[in-house]
């Protein structure tokens, strides 16, 4: 049982990561229909503007969990302004083609000049473990986990219970007749697609402490984020949180029971979901 228990907040942890990139993606693919593949390597970023703030420039954490998500988001939103926007009245795939090669470009520039090798983090916040009785669990996986809750919430509640939450909704399921009401949609697109940007960067930072800080953490996640959003629903925000806490689980304890199969899980579940239900266990179906 305690093995278990475990496994399960170490499952918990590792959707915690999931549901915020995850929840990223579902923004941004809700609101502007790209495929965002350049999501792991803001990952990445975030990661490594960490070490550099709180380990080389000594500003310490807090202020990395700060200012790093907000200047990706800047950063995202000038992306979004000066190529994203040229492209969105061509196929898909072409943005999905751009980010691509963004992701390999930062991925091999944060190579060329850190190297290969993990960066280490030393100053990772809330030493030490917490006791929960059957075992004991650290102080900064709890964080994280807090974190990660009380932003998918706070981005729920601002989607569902404000005006701004309103308009991106009705501009994201009904955009035709969003502007039919007077209301300009491309206003919106922007601050989105930065929005959706910092939370990828703001799992970055959170994993820092954790996490090998490498080149290539971004690529190797992304997949699985990507799985994680199309089993939860493509631009459902529900679901894709939904998803990247049971996918996180299942994972955790695939590695306690059937460790051939823990990395694979979440594919075969996504095959699964794809037969019963093409749109995702909360997506909408698209009629022609």
């Amino acid at each position: 049982m305690a093995s278990f228990l475990q496994q399960t907040f170490n499952g918990l942890v590792s959707g915690s990561f999931y549901a915020l990139l995850a929840l990223g993606l579902a923004v941004i693919f809700g609101m502007l229909r790209v495929v965002n593949f350049a999501h792991g390597a803001v990952y990445m970023l975030g990661a490594f503007g960490a070490v550099v703030l709180a380990d080389r420039a000594g500003l310490g954490f807090w202020w990395a969990l700060l200012l790093v998500p907000l200047v990706l988001a800047i950063a995202g939103t000038l992306l979004e302004r000066l190529l994203i926007r040229r492209l969105a009245a061509l196929d898909p795939l072409y943005n999905f083609l751009l980010t691509f090669g963004i992701a390999l470009v930062c991925q091999d520039l944060l190579r060329m000049k850190y190297g290969s090798h993990s960066q280490p983090y030393e100053h990772a916040p809330f030493a030490g473990s917490l006791d929960l009785g059957l075992f004991d669990f650290p102080r900064y996986q709890v964080f994280v986990l807090g974190v990660s809750v009380t932003a998918c919430l706070a981005v729920w509640l601002l989607l569902t219970r404000t005006r701004i939450g309103t308009i991106v909704r009705a501009a994201t399921e009904r955009p035709e007749l969003t502007r039919a009401f007077g209301i300009d949609t491309k206003r919106w697109v922007t601050p989105v697609f930065g929005f959706g940007i910092g939370l990828a960067a703001l799992a970055g930072v959170l994993a820092a402490p954790m996490r090998a800080v490498d080149s290539s953490m971004g690529g190797d996640l992304i997949i699985t984020v990507f799985a994680v959003v199309v089993i939860g629903g493509l631009g459902s925000v529900f679901g894709s949180v939904l998803s990247g806490f049971v996918i996180g689980m299942l994972q955790a304890l695939g590695n306690l029971y059937v460790p051939a199969l823990s990395q694979t899980s979440v594919f075969l579940l996504m095959a699964v979901v794809l037969l019963i239900r093409p749109a995702g266990l909360f997506g909408k179906e698209e009629h022609a």
